[in-house]
């Protein structure tokens, strides 16, 4: 069944709230970098050209979970009816080279995990064709392969099929999509996508290493502030005891000055004591 436009509506504005919102579910990760779609075609798992047939419902469960309602995943949840469906799809080539999906074209699939999520949304339109990046669960169920948080279906254009015109065989493709095929710079694009890896763990190789010079300069700064403090406390340390030792330094002058006046007057006063002792023995 075709989505309406309300529902469309609300998805976008679904999507919309939850990237101004900025909950901890829609936050990427610290380290992430945007990649290509040639690089993360590289990736996904399985790539398939293919026309939707048919649109489903989908119950609320495990791949169709929205944070903010209540209600564990598998439970019922109030709401969130429309805003999950799956897809009957039609292969109209073989999958891409390296795909882990081995059926010709033709075949027809159901691919779950559609509709408006929090943070993004996987959206179809009956009777529209599409490139997929898909990935299979445990449970042989295909699902979207959002690569590196990025987009995984993609809309039938001109663009897109040049773009993805390298990953087919179109020997292979249906007689209605003869107009696929870009073959002219197909070698300079097979060399583009063999580098796009190699590259890209590069540089994700020299941003770690970067990261990890950060984290080490850190710490010695860190370890260099503490060396610090602590040579301010030793020298201030220092400062006071130079202070009390020129302190004890002055009292043991003027202690050194009173005991020094305190001894010429002491030889006055023991003949003061003499003389008072003879008197008195002459008296007697």
């Amino acid at each position: 069944l075709p989505v309406p436009v309300p529902v469309l509506v609300l998805g976008l504005v679904l999507v919309l709230a939850g990237r101004a919102g900025g909950g901890g579910g829609c936050q990427l990760p610290a380290e992430w970098r945007p990649l290509s779609e040639g690089c993360r075609a590289e990736l996904a798992a399985i790539i398939v050209y293919a026309r939707v047939l048919a649109l489903h419902p989908d119950p609320y469960g495990a791949y169709n979970y929205l944070p903010w309602q209540g209600g564990p995943p598998g439970g019922p949840q109030q709401g969130a009816g429309d805003l999950f469906y799956s897809a009957e799809i039609e292969l109209l080539c073989d999958q891409a080279w390296g795909s882990m999906l081995e059926v010709p074209a033709g075949s027809r699939l159901n691919l779950t995990g559609l509709g408006y999520f929090s943070c993004h949304s996987h959206t179809v339109m009956q009777g529209y064709s599409y490139f997929f990046f898909l990935r299979m669960d445990e449970n042989y169920i295909l699902l979207p392969h959002g690569v590196n948080f990025q987009e995984a279906i993609f809309p039938d254009t001109q663009e897109n099929r040049r773009m993805f015109a390298s990953l087919f065989q179109f020997s292979n493709c249906s007689q209605a999509q003869h107009m696929l095929s870009f073959s002219s710079d197909w070698e300079i694009q097979e060399d583009n996508r063999l580098m796009c890896s190699s590259v890209q763990k590069a540089l994700f190789e020299e941003e770690d290493r970067v990261k990890k010079l950060q984290q080490k300069v850190a710490t010695l700064e860190k370890r260099n502030k503490q060396l610090r403090d602590r040579v301010k406390k030793v020298k201030r340390s220092l400062r006071q005891a130079r202070k009390n030792s020129r302190h004890m330094e002055l009292v043991n002058r003027k202690l050194s000055e009173k005991l020094s006046s305190a001894g010429g007057q002491i030889p006055y006063i023991n003949s003061l004591k003499q003389e008072n002792s003879h008197g008195t023995y002459l008296k007697v």
